[in-house]
């Protein structure tokens, strides 16, 4: 079987979804790998690093002639729409906002898995890309959030006089915040950190960071390791816990996100000029809503305050900033979930298989997600 690996369409989108390393473990497997000429190139593997693997590179790759297309982003509606009826696709399918894809995709008769409703159960930890990926942000996060703060992180004591360290204050303790959460520590900072699932103290505590209990009196644990999204009466007496934290903090990296929902809103314009001057929000669910009131994705936005401004940034592709270790965790989970469907040189996807079944968006021409086909129900 053909598997083809094109360059991404997307704008700004620098990973890729094959790497050398996995092109070994596909053809290994008895499948033929086309790569499209400069596909790696922004993510560091050359296309000779490519053909050296056992990749077949191709000038442009036609959609059409694979039965096998690996991506990253959600593919483009068009891109769906030319694939023939029965071609497998792996990716990342943002369901929730790529309606237009998904319709095209079922429509075309194609079999599509997206890598984000992978289930989060321990035998495919090594296909979750959405941890792989929330990794790589988080630590992004904390890079973007240093860069733009006026002051140092760590504490120094020098003959001129001592500089306290930077109060970071984390929201939400998911895969993302945990890395934002140990990457700020290892740059000196004092770190803080809340999530509604109280059960993610001890993994705040083994990052380094001191978690901050809010009395809201509710179940917050939702499916698949995820938390549960509040009533709007418990989400205003969260925000009305956080605010004095939020004040306090000199940087604040928000990370919360619901799956195939709007990110909650944990942070009002009114809490963010409570801010010291000087202070950077870095608000990671950005593309999806945002956790703070007013951000705007791919934009930084100066908030007035008293004695200056508060730097208010929307981080877009996050993980697509760090291309190179992006793309080495992306393409692995990608082949992990590949080579679970291969069989003798050939894909067949046992839809008895949890794993396969919960990851499935598209089959036999109509969506097997169910809250997707609820979506494009009430939608049509």
């Amino acid at each position: 079987m053909q598997v083809g690996v094109r360059r991404e369409q997307r704008a700004g989108e620098r990973r890729v979804a094959a790497t050398p390393e996995t092109v070994q473990q596909l053809t290994a497997l008895g499948l033929n790998v086309a790569v499209e000429s400069g596909a790696g190139s922004e993510a560091g593997f050359a296309d000779a690093a490519y053909a050296m693997a056992g990749a077949r590179i191709v000038t442009e790759l036609p959609v059409d002639a694979v039965d096998v297309l690996l991506h990253v982003r959600a593919l483009a509606p068009e891109t769906a729409a030319g694939l023939r009826p029965g071609t497998i696709t792996l990716g990342f399918g943002s369901p929730a906002s790529e309606l237009a894809t998904v319709r095209a995709l079922a429509d075309a008769g194609v079999t599509s898995f997206a890598l984000e409703l992978v289930p989060r159960i321990s035998r495919a930890q090594s296909m979750d890309a959405l941890s792989s990926q929330s990794l790589v942000s988080g630590y992004r996060a904390v890079l973007e959030a240093a860069l733009r703060y006026p002051r140092f992180f760590p504490l120094y004591m020098t003959a001129a006089g001592t500089i306290p360290p930077a109060r970071v204050l984390v929201l939400g303790a998911g895969v993302a915040g945990l890395q934002a959460i140990g990457t700020a520590k290892r740059l000196g900072a004092r770190v803080s950190a809340n999530d509604i699932r109280t059960a993610s103290a001890d993994e705040v505590a083994s990052m380094g960071g001191t978690f901050i209990h809010l009395d809201l009196d509710a179940a917050a644990e939702g499916g698949g390791g995820y938390a549960r999204e509040l009533g709007e009466d418990r989400a205003t007496r969260q925000r009305a816990l956080l605010a004095p934290h939020v004040a306090a903090a000199d940087v604040l990296i928000t990370t919360a996100a619901i799956p195939g929902r709007a990110a909650p809103l944990l942070v009002t314009l009114e809490m963010v000029a409570g801010m010291r001057a000087g202070s950077v929000v870095v608000d990671l669910a950005a593309e999806s809503g945002g956790n703070v009131e007013g951000v705007i994705a791919g934009r930084d936005l100066k908030i007035p305050v008293a004695g200056g401004s508060v730097t208010l940034v929307g981080l877009r592709d996050a993980a697509s900033a760090m291309p190179s270790d992006a793309s080495r965790l992306f393409a692995k989970n990608v082949a992990n979930l590949l080579a679970l469907m291969t069989v003798d040189g050939q894909v067949t996807p046992d839809f008895d298989d949890v794993v396969v079944a919960g990851a499935c968006l598209t089959h036999g021409g109509s969506v097997r997600h169910a809250a997707t086909a609820d979506a494009m129900e009430a939608t049509s």
